[in-house]
């Protein structure tokens, strides 16, 4: 057996595992509910109602890593800022730990990564019109 072939049955092998993973993960159940996730998103909603005006006003923005960044500090008033720092670390814990139980419920908790990126694609596609995102590195407005 030459060299060449050789080279191409293990190419081929390598390519056939990597399609065959990429099926296997592409199973992998994003909207997955457990008490733990369940729990995660109802906190994530009742915070929302403090993120919302600071969506709108542009002072916080969806970062391209799947978590919430404050884009624009100046537009929060010095008084409002310690309150508005801790709304963005809970978010972003509690996006952690969403993207952690979500891998974990799927049973590949080395998924954690990639759902990250999933999600974070997610919420920029849904940002309201005059939200702030992260696209290739830069802040743009919907």
């Amino acid at each position: 057996m030459s060299l060449l072939s050789t080279t191409r049955r293990r190419l081929g092998a390598c390519l056939l595992g990597l399609v065959m993973a990429a099926a296997v993960h592409a199973q992998g159940n994003l909207e997955i509910d457990t008490p733990a996730i369940a729990a995660l998103k109802q906190s994530m909603q009742k915070r929302h109602a403090q993120l919302a005006p600071l969506y709108a006003a542009g002072a916080v923005g969806l970062a391209a890593d799947g978590t919430v960044a404050l884009r624009d500090a100046g537009s929060v008033p010095l008084a409002q800022r310690t309150q508005a720092n801790a709304a963005i670390a809970a978010e972003n814990a509690d996006r952690a730990a969403l993207y952690r139980e979500i891998a974990r419920a799927n049973d590949h908790p080395e998924w954690e990564a990639d759902v990250r990126r999933t999600f974070a694609q997610r919420w920029i596609d849904r940002a309201q019109p005059g939200w702030w995102v992260q696209q290739g590195g830069k802040w743009v407005q919907k």
